[in-house]
């Protein structure tokens, strides 16, 4: 791939040449992707999870899988709300910290989510735009038919994806945001039908400079693979308020299916 982690060999301790890791398993489980978005809206993400499962009408202890979890706000906030809850990622760094929370009822792994899971879900739920990242696109299948795979007989499942036409429409090409005393150079544009952010800085005399590449997938795009998937897209949504979609100015993409 193309997509690599590219890292100073002070900070990796290794030639840099033979840093191959996939930019989503290295740049994800950095503490510096922590630092950048520690800023991120919890009270907007509850109520995303309020009405949303008001929405679903979840019964009481009902099993949920928060699938691409990273730290676990959802998961932690789901389980407060009653249910029994797995929140699962691809990073180690990110479930070792979301660990912390265990209990009974709440429980997270490290898990590909193009990979099934033995157990059933009431509700499997891909939040944050959390999806696209795969350089391959049957990947994508894959885990859209893992999802459904992993659903119980009346489950329901939600991707939570941003709105590429809204997004590439108002892309900001450059930006610098300092967080924690540390400078984030930012990169924005599209490029091979992907939305593209590379994001330098340096820390303790090391540079650093990582790459986010995200598939920018339509609705229609999704639709065409949940139509090879044997999914039924039920409903869309364009907010965390479950307010009506609309292709050009709606925030997010929000599709409900089983």
């Amino acid at each position: 791939m193309s997509d690599l982690h590219k890292l100073d060999p002070e900070a990796s301790g290794r030639n840099p040449k033979l840093e191959t890791i996939k930019w989503y398993a290295s740049w994800f489980d950095s503490p510096y992707y922590h630092i950048l978005y520690k800023d991120r809206n919890y009270r907007e993400a509850q109520i995303f999870m309020d009405n949303l499962t008001h929405y679903l009408n979840l019964p009481e202890k009902a099993k949920v899988l928060d699938l691409a979890c990273g730290k676990g706000r959802h998961s932690i906030y789901l389980n407060q709300l009653g249910f029994d809850v797995i929140g699962a990622d691809l990073s180690e760094n990110s479930i070792s910290e979301a660990s912390k929370n265990t209990n009974e009822s709440l429980h997270f792994e490290v898990h590909d989510m193009r990979e099934p899971f033995e157990g059933k879900f009431d509700a499997i739920f891909n939040l944050f735009t959390s999806f696209g990242y795969f350089e391959n696109n049957d990947d994508d299948l894959k885990t859209l038919i893992a999802i459904k795979e992993s659903l119980s007989e009346y489950g329901f499942a939600v991707i939570d994806f941003m709105n590429v036409n809204q997004v590439i429409s108002n892309l900001v090409p450059d930006e610098i945001k300092t967080v924690d005393e540390i400078d984030f150079h930012i990169k924005r544009y599209v490029k091979d039908n992907h939305i593209v952010k590379e994001i330098e800085f340096e820390d303790q005399v090391v540079k650093f400079h990582f790459t986010e590449k995200v598939k920018a997938l339509t609705l229609e795009n999704f639709q065409e693979m949940m139509e090879e998937a044997g999914i039924f897209l039920l409903d869309i949504f364009g907010d965390y308020k479950l307010k009506k979609y609309h292709k050009t100015s709606s925030e997010r993409l929000i599709m409900i299916f089983k």
